[in-house]
Order: structure tokens, then C-alpha cells, then sequence
């Protein structure tokens, strides 16, 4: 493993994902205890979106004061295995990635399972792009301009969203960011079958995510709910796909983007040698972390080129 990740490993309290309570308020407390600075240059603020579509959504918005309006944005999508997090968790990327990229970031607030299964945080984070694209002009934002990221769970979130906006005729996004996406709740993968007692995440810990995510539809789940289930990968957009290598999610990250090229998409995969399941937000400050930040800003710059499916 690399060196500064399993130093880093020993100070880790990973928490206990079956005690659901527990894990909220400790990732509250973890947040409260390193919450970055606002740099001057990025405006935070907290608003509420509204849609004939669904429920309100609290929508935390960074914004790069210099940027000239139209701004290009994107829809980052928090982890959690779907019952876990906010959006804050993810201050530290969004903070430096609209400085940096001059993107305005938008995180959504997205209803968590249990008590809210498939589809409501899925639809919450759709809603919350057609909102984006309904009030670009009031947000001094390129509607045709519109990226969608996540990590962990919030990268299956965004590799649906991508797949419902191509079939509804939504709003056209120019790049899609995957890092340690989950993509598959059949579980089959070797690396699912070999990381039963990985650090951060393991097989033990994903099929309890999937049953909390899916359930009564755990033996059958609706579309968008696991992206790698999705036959036809066509005409999708451009994809940067991160996956660490002690993941049980490791494998179906590959498999989704190798799959991605062979429909005909642009795809850039990562694979990282001696990386546990999002290590880049976990152990920010490591000389990986780094290089994979530099990745995402370069993915957020690159989505200006002209691709064309």
C-alpha cells in the first residue's frame, strides 16, 4: 500500500457502518473538526431549490467570484453508501475546485436510506440538475456547460443521472467524474469477493448498503438504481472513471468504464496501485491525493473540448 495511506490508516477511526446513527454524528463531528476556510475567492452559500418535480432540496452552491458569467458547473454528488453524508463532507474538493477550475459547484442534500429508498436521493439529485439548468440564467451559469461528478455512492447517483438525462432528452452534460464509483448491486465482481475485510469499505459493508438503498427492490432494482445493470451505454458523455485497488468496488468501476469505451464514449480510467476506497477525500493531504485532485481539476478543464459522440 502506499506509504502515507497506511500511515494514515493507523489514525483512522473508520467508523461502524451497521450503526446507522452512530456513523451520522460521527461524520458530523469529523466535519465540525476540520471544516476548511473559505477562501476569498469562492462565495458559499445554502439555498433551496423548487420543482414541480419533486421535494425541495437544499442545494449548497460554491461560486468563484472572479468568474465571468456565463460560469461552466457541476452537480457533485456526496458518498455515504446512500445513508450517509452531506454535502458539507465535501467542502475541501468543491472549495478548491471552483477556485481552481472557476466551475460553480453545486451540492445537493439528497435524501439517505433507509428511510428513503431508491428513488428518492436519485430523484433528488436529477431534480436538482433540471434546476440548474432552469435557473442558469439567475445562477450566471452556461446551462449548455454542465458537468456531473460523485464519489462513492455519489458517483452511481451521477452515472444515472447521465444515463436518465440521455433517455429523457435532459440537459446536456459535458463530463461525467466517477471516483470509486458504486455501479453494480449483484456483488459478483473478484474484487467484491476478495475485500471482505479491506479498509473503509468492504463486501460486508456493500451489501448492507444495497439492501438499505433498494429495499423491497433488492432482488429486482428499477432502473438507474445500479448503473452497471444499464445495457446500452451509448451515447453518454465523456466519463473520467477513478477506481483504488483494496476496493471491493474496484472491479465494476473497470468493468463500467471498459464498457463506456466499447459503446463508443470518451473514457479516461484511473487505476491506482496501493489506494483503499476513497482514499483522496479521507487522506487529502497524501502525494496521491494530490495527483488525483490535479486529475479532477484537468477532467473539469478538459470538458471544454469539443467531443463528440
Amino acid at each position: 500500500m502506499d506509504a502515507e495511506l497506511a500511515a494514515a490508516l493507523i489514525m483512522f477511526d473508520g467508523g461502524d457502518l451497521h450503526d446507522l446513527a452512530g456513523e451520522r454524528i460521527r461524520l458530523h463531528k469529523i466535519h465540525d473538526l476540520s471544516r476548511p476556510k473559505i477562501p476569498e475567492s469562492v462565495r458559499v452559500r445554502d439555498l433551496q431549490t423548487s420543482t414541480p418535480f419533486g421535494p425541495p432540496v437544499r442545494l449548497r452552491l460554491y461560486e468563484p467570484r472572479a468568474a465571468a458569467a456565463p460560469m461552466p458547473a457541476m452537480l457533485w454528488l456526496h458518498g455515504g453508501a446512500f445513508a450517509y453524508g452531506f454535502p458539507e463532507i465535501d467542502d475541501d474538493l468543491c472549495l478548491r475546485l471552483a477556485a481552481d477550475a472557476g466551475f460553480l459547484i453545486a451540492a445537493p442534500e439528497y435524501r439517505l436510506s433507509p428511510e428513503n429508498p431508491f428513488p428518492a436521493g436519485f430523484d433528488d439529485a436529477y431534480n436538482s440538475l433540471l434546476w440548474l439548468a432552469n435557473q442558469s440564467d439567475l445562477l450566471g451559469i452556461n446551462r449548455d456547460h454542465l458537468v456531473v461528478g460523485g464519489s462513492s455512492a455519489g458517483g452511481a447517483l451521477a452515472a444515472g443521472v447521465c444515463q436518465r438525462a440521455r433517455d429523457e432528452d435532459g440537459p446536456t452534460i459535458r463530463q461525467q467524474i466517477l471516483a470509486c464509483p458504486v455501479i453494480d448491486d449483484r456483488l459478483a465482481t473478484q474484487s467484491m469477493k476478495n475485500f471482505d475485510t479491506s479498509p473503509i469499505f468492504n463486501r460486508y459493508e456493500a451489501e448492507l448498503m444495497w439492501q438499505r438503498y433498494l429495499g423491497e427492490n433488492r432482488a429486482n432494482p428499477p432502473r438507474y438504481a445500479a448503473p452497471g445493470r444499464e445495457l446500452n451505454l451509448e451515447h453518454l458523455p465523456p466519463a473520467y472513471v477513478l477506481t483504488a485497488d483494496f476496493d471491493p468496488l474496484r472491479d465494476e468501476g473497470i468493468d463500467y468504464a471498459v464498457r463506456l469505451i466499447q459503446a463508443g464514449n470518451f473514457v479516461e480510467l484511473h487505476h491506482l496501485p496501493g489506494t483503499f476506497h476513497s482514499f483522496d477525500s479521507i487522506v487529502p493531504t497524501a502525494g496521491i491525493s494530490q495527483r488525483v485532485y490535479q486529475d479532477y481539476l484537468a477532467a473539469l478543464l478538459r470538458s471544454y473540448s469539443d467531443f463528440s459522440n
